[in-house]
């Protein structure tokens, strides 16, 4: 069985976990590394499994630290966020294939926007459907003041997430996939 211990390895999970870890820390609503752990993780994972496994994880268990330490780690909505951050975790596949500058600033914009329209969607199905598509369009109106937070999070994320990978790499080769 191959070692999936290795340096690489190491470094992307350390990254994912303190993360996700700062999740914990106060910041401003809505300016979190989720989106940017999920496409970090996608993008460099070897094992595609692993893309989604291993960042799903540290999410979940930053999730249950919020939980025990502020009660609201979990909510009724979660399945959407979740939902979100596994499609990201997919974009995340698709950008390894060509990883610059250019396709991580557009990957954090779709999933930003992505994060937008699914968890506002999980907001106005948790409630019932209020109101049908008006209700849904209120939803999203009312959201608006929460996306950019949100894309400037995601960027931000991104930026030091991959930025730090990128330096790392130059310097410690074993890195290097």
């Amino acid at each position: 069985m191959k070692n999936i211990f290795t340096p690489r390895f190491i470094f992307i999970t350390s990254a994912v976990l303190l993360a996700a870890l700062s999740r914990v820390f106060p910041h401003f609503d809505n300016f979190t590394p989720i989106a940017a752990m999920a496409l970090f993780g996608g993008v460099y994972f070897s094992d595609k499994r692993l893309a989604f496994v291993v960042p799903l994880i540290a999410m979940i268990l930053s999730d249950v630290i919020l939980e025990l330490t502020t009660g609201w780690g979990f909510h009724n909505t979660i399945i959407y966020v979740y939902v979100a951050f596994i499609l990201t975790s997919a974009i995340g596949l698709y950008v390894r294939k060509n990883t610059n500058i250019q396709t991580v600033l557009g990957a954090s914009v779709l999933s930003s926007l992505l994060f937008f329209v699914i968890t506002n969607f999980g907001v106005w199905a948790a409630s019932g459907g209020v109101g049908g598509a008006s209700g849904l369009a209120t939803t999203y109106a009312l959201g608006v003041p929460f996306f950019a937070p949100t894309l400037l999070g995601d960027v931000f994320y991104n930026t030091i997430l991959f930025g730090a990978f990128y330096l790392a790499q130059r310097r410690i080769p074993a890195l290097i996939k």
